[in-house]
């Protein structure tokens, strides 16, 4: 196949991540006999620094026109200031809508040659298997109203936590269509015993689940997922949730796999086009020191050719290479091991060449 892929390197060390994630890329289009076109644009606090924008209209026309979008990490100390009129989050988000992405997925894996990586012990991690669907373009991050205003001497700051039901149906359709393909059982995570925009959540999710009577639906509130990710977390297999939950919960979840830096993402909306990208930040204090872990980024681009290719072998194929690469005992620092960025990468890269030689 031919596509077009907009690389996003963004800032710290997104450039770094990107850079070995664009080579498993090349080395599958080879052993494969695709044709991959990379096309790099700014983004982000770089994008700020050079147009004073971080989401240029170009850049946002660029991913509209490609078949998949692949991002690093933005932001950084520079452009951390709260109150500043522009910031590289900003562009993430103004992308995600811009692009009508609005599902965000998060799987959640544990291997077992990193049990010793994770703060828990390793009967908490044994059979850990769970994608966290975390619905991407509503809820609080962009209700309105959305100010702060100063009154009577005081300064008050509002943030609307807002959903509709067509809002919440596709992404809870998304989250029972995955279930299908794993172990049939989906999780919402909510605060319905408070929040009116939660139980707006579970009346859809009965609706929905009447359409997938072969998938189990069970109900959790927030903070008792929170709690159950650290405890028994082989007990989820799909949990779909709200914007704001996802994106800590997820989080979270990492703990589990002993590091940030092993979490891919995979951004989707109605048509093939997706963004994908590591859940770890930016990680200035380590930026520019080629130590940071491009596991996370590796794996996304394997969730790029899964999702928006259709490319279900070579996807395994990048899976097995990252798997095998840890059982050999590859580790960067973040896991306990001394491999720098480029290393780690030449580690999984070998056992792509493997593949081509099966």
């Amino acid at each position: 196949m031919q596509a077009n892929i907009v690389l996003l390197p963004g800032d710290g060390i997104g450039p770094e991540v990107i850079t070995e994630a664009r080579k498993v890329l090349e080395i599958i289009s080879s052993i494969y006999d695709h044709k991959f076109h990379f096309e790099e644009r700014s983004f982000g606090g770089i994008a700020i620094d050079e147009h004073a924008d971080p989401l240029p209209p170009d850049v946002l026309e660029a991913c509209r026109g490609a078949d998949a979008v692949l991002l690093g990490a933005v932001g950084g100390p520079k452009w951390d200031d709260p109150l500043a009129d522009v910031r590289p989050e900003q562009g993430l988000l103004r992308l995600r809508y811009g692009l009508e992405l609005y599902a965000n997925l998060r799987p959640i894996k544990i291997y077992p040659g990193l049990m010793d990586a994770s703060p828990l012990r390793a009967e908490k991690l044994r059979d850990v298997d769970f994608l966290i669907v975390r619905e991407l373009t509503g809820g609080i991050y962009f209700g309105q109203p959305r100010e702060r205003v100063e009154i009577d001497g005081d300064i008050r700051a509002v943030d609307s936590m807002v959903y509709t039901a067509s809002e919440i149906r596709r992404v809870l359709r998304l989250a029972f269509q995955l279930a299908a393909s794993r172990r049939g059982r989906v999780t919402l995570v909510d605060k319905a015993n408070v929040l009116e925009t939660s139980r707006l959540w579970r009346e859809v999710a009965k609706s929905v689940s009447q359409e997938y009577a072969h998938i189990e639906l069970d109900y959790q509130l927030v903070d008792s997922a929170a709690m159950r990710i650290l405890t028994s977390a082989a007990s989820f297999d799909v949990l779909v949730t709200a914007n704001l939950f996802g994106d800590i919960l997820s989080d979270e979840a990492s703990v589990l796999t002993g590091s940030l830096g092993m979490l891919p993402s995979a951004a989707l909306g109605e048509g093939s086009l997706g963004l994908y990208e590591p859940v770890h930040g930016s990680a200035p204090d380590i930026s520019g020191q080629g130590v940071a872990n491009p596991i996370g980024a590796i794996l996304s681009a394997a969730m790029l050719l899964r999702h928006s290719f259709k490319l279900t072998e070579e996807a395994h194929c990048v899976e097995h290479a990252v798997e095998g690469a840890i059982e050999d005992g590859a580790r960067t620092g973040d896991l306990g091991g001394g491999l720098s960025t480029q290393e780690m990468s030449t580690e999984i890269c070998a056992r792509l060449d493997s593949r081509s030689k099966e």
